[in-house]
């Protein structure tokens, strides 16, 4: 069973957004972030193993999965990934630990690139799965990109048109999105699948997963650009990996980009495409245990 052993929870941050997810093993404290359109479920093939090594507390984001989806404005403000990293501190105050590890997939990476830096104090060890920096990814966008990633350009159209046209059958919406990358929708377990469904129709989860991306083409790129100006850097030890049959592999220099944002940055591609803790999953294990520096083997 996935997260046999875990203990599910519920946050309330200072600011009333709930944060749900699930709790399990002994160890250093371990974060993990899920992405778009997903769950903590993402984890599910890693979670067990994990959890021999690590305290493992694998969250649904703001906006995702059971966490709470607040009503944001004009400004999308509510939906920053500087609000979404905040919860995920406070989720991992609530449990003891002031400092931990991060490994995060996704949309769940650019909180966690987010929190990297406005609490720096905080992460300990840094692992982003299949992105590069989000500012990089806008500004080098090209017919390839937004072709392949025509999600990113959909979603942050004014409400309510995508919100009214997904709505209209989440399914599909899933189904396409996780279904048109390298591997389609065979990498996913049925209960996973499942889990991702029942989340987006969810009443506001739509409403919320585009108000996320919403804020990443306009808040958070300020955010962005304003550390770059200061050389405000990503300082603690930061693993990349991306999928060799990917976008990022595609259209990006992941290493290249990440060293203009971060200090101590290592990394290299795996044999899959976006889905890398459902596709590669021993792989990820392995060059989680590597990087975190367990002392068991």
């Amino acid at each position: 069973m996935p997260f046999d052993g875990f203990q599910p929870f519920t946050v309330r941050t200072a600011g009333g957004v709930d944060i749900c997810g699930v709790k399990g093993g002994d160890g250093p404290p371990l974060l993990l972030l899920h992405g778009h359109p997903q769950t903590h479920m993402i984890w599910h093939r890693c979670a067990s193993s994990l959890a021999q090594h690590f305290t493992v507390v694998a969250t649904d984001l703001r906006g995702y999965g059971a966490s709470s989806k607040p009503p944001s404005d004009d400004t999308h403000a509510v939906y920053s990934k500087r609000a979404m990293a905040a919860d995920q501190v406070e989720v991992m105050r609530h449990f003891g630990h002031e400092r931990f590890l991060v490994c995060a997939h996704d949309r769940g990476a650019r909180v966690a690139h987010r929190m990297a830096l406005d609490h720096a104090d905080a992460v300990e060890r840094l692992m982003l799965l299949d992105i590069a920096p989000t500012l990089a990814m806008y500004e080098q966008t090209d017919r390839e990109f937004a072709t392949l990633y025509f999600h990113w350009f959909f979603l942050i159209q004014p409400e309510p048109l995508p919100e009214t046209l997904i709505e209209a059958n989440p399914d599909v919406y899933i189904e396409r999105v996780m279904g048109s990358r390298h591997a389609g929708l065979a990498p996913f377990a049925p209960q996973a699948l499942d889990a991702y469904r029942a989340a987006l129709r969810q009443p506001g989860a739509v409403h919320a997963m585009c108000e996320d991306y919403r804020a990443s083409a306009t808040i958070d790129l300020g955010h962005d650009r304003a550390d770059l100006e200061r050389g405000n850097k990503v300082a603690c030890p930061l693993r990349v990996l991306w999928g060799a049959e990917g976008v990022i592999e595609r259209c990006f220099d992941p290493l290249a980009e990440w060293r203009k944002v971060a200090r101590d940055v290592s990394g290299r591609a795996l044999p899959c495409g976006h889905y890398i803790p459902e596709e590669v999953s021993d792989a990820l294990v392995g060059e989680m245990l590597a990087f975190f520096e367990t002392t068991e083997q």
